[in-house]
């Protein structure tokens, strides 16, 4: 799980998680957060998500950070987008139109690069993370998001011992856990969808759902 480890994925291709359309759960409970108009959105471990594209459909201006320049590059290639291009402690700005791609190590990110964003979502970074990453990206990376800030996590549980992560299961009791101290859980929605993921049944796995919280930072 060392930044190596993405980094070789996309570059032997193996992104699995990569979706072709939009996550369902963000089309049915995102409008459940009622932002405002050109709200920021924060997006971690982005990869190259059409969500990121939605988001700015919905008139938001989103900010994405991404380990790997290959998946950041082809987010632009793919769409037809020029960027502009700038550098900063950060790492590497990809701007075009409302979206902003940071190709760079989400947890370099302070409370100054987050001050101004006013919901995260988040699809595919919590569940790529082991448990002590798990810990440090909630408690240290989510603290610094102001108070206010509204979010919408998207997780999968299944059996542990039937499948090697990533991605991991992330139970609903862990969720409590690692964002009760700073963060008020609702959950929204509990879907069975082993069936149409072939890929997880093919490794033994007997049980999968994913579940979808709101977040709200006291």
């Amino acid at each position: 799980m060392e930044p190596q480890f993405w980094l070789q994925r996309w570059r032997e291709g193996r992104t699995g998680f990569h979706q072709a359309t939009p996550t369902p759960q963000l089309l049915r409970h995102w409008p459940a957060l009622a932002l405002a108009a050109g709200s920021r959105v924060f997006v971690p471990l982005a990869g190259k998500s059409l969500d990121l594209l939605w988001l700015a459909g919905q008139g938001h201006r989103v900010l994405g950070v991404e380990l790997s320049p290959l998946a950041v590059a082809q987010f632009f290639d793919e769409h037809g987008l020029t960027p502009q291009v700038h550098a900063s402690r950060y790492g590497t700005h990809h701007v075009a139109g409302e979206i902003e791609l940071i190709c760079g190590d989400v947890f370099e990110l302070d409370a100054a690069a987050l001050a101004d964003c006013a919901a995260v979502y988040d699809r595919a970074a919590l569940i790529a993370l082991p448990p002590d990453l798990r810990r440090r990206y909630v408690r240290e990376l989510h603290a610094r998001l102001p108070a206010g800030c509204r979010g919408l996590l998207v997780t999968l549980e299944y059996p542990p011992h039937e499948k090697q992560g990533p991605p991991f299961p992330v139970p609903e009791a862990e969720v409590r856990e690692l964002y009760g101290r700073d963060w008020t859980v609702a959950t929204l929605e509990r879907c069975d969808i082993l069936a149409q993921q072939p890929g997880f049944a093919a490794e033994g796995v007997s049980a999968l759902e994913t579940v979808a919280y709101r977040l709200a930072k006291r």
